[in-house]
């Protein structure tokens, strides 16, 4: 196993101070959530007794999230929570969170690296005459250029661009205008 795979262990001593046994310094709740959002799994047990605290410690920091107003869990699904600590379905519940939380995780990721394989602006209508906008834009800046070597057209194409440019431009407002509304 490597070292990031194992579970990152953190003491509680008798004063209830929690310590991190990888750099040896003090860690709070928020620390402790914080290693938890960056992928870090965390193991907390009582110095003394030896005691796995963790569950104690993850309930504390969900309960604190949830009381600064940082609410993840609708009040139906706390109270089906605490309804299920009385009833035949405290069996069932724990492995349905979790086949739940695990097929979340599994859609997020692959929602995740689709968005990676593609990209997101070409599906925006209206891309691609952006992107064109955007040449012809350009294109127009640098030929109006001091020093530019190629002399625009004998027949006045320069002006011709200027045109196509605002035509393109406004046609480009319509759309994101409908975008828009």
């Amino acid at each position: 196993m490597a070292e990031t795979e194992k579970p990152l262990l953190i003491k509680r001593y008798a004063s209830r101070r929690l310590y991190n046994t990888e750099t040896s310094d003090y860690v709070t709740l928020e620390d402790i959530s914080g290693f938890i959002r960056d992928g870090r799994e965390v193991k907390i047990v009582d110095l003394k007794s030896g005691d796995d605290l963790t569950r104690q410690y993850l309930l504390q920091i969900v309960a604190d999230h949830e009381s600064r107003g940082e609410s993840v869990l609708p009040i139906n699904v706390l109270t089906d929570l605490v309804r299920s600590y009385t009833t035949q379905a405290t069996s069932v519940v724990p492995q349905f969170l979790a086949a739940s939380f695990e097929m979340f995780r599994d859609g997020q990721s692959k929602w995740v690296e689709n968005m990676n394989q593609i990209n997101p602006m070409a599906k925006i209508p209206g891309f691609e005459a952006m992107q064109a906008q955007q040449e012809a834009f350009l294109k127009a800046m640098t030929a109006a250029m001091p020093g530019k070597t190629s002399a625009p057209d004998a027949e006045g194409g320069e002006g011709e661009d200027l045109d196509a440019i605002k035509k393109q431009l406004a046609e480009l407002q319509t759309k994101l205008n409908k975008m828009g509304k």
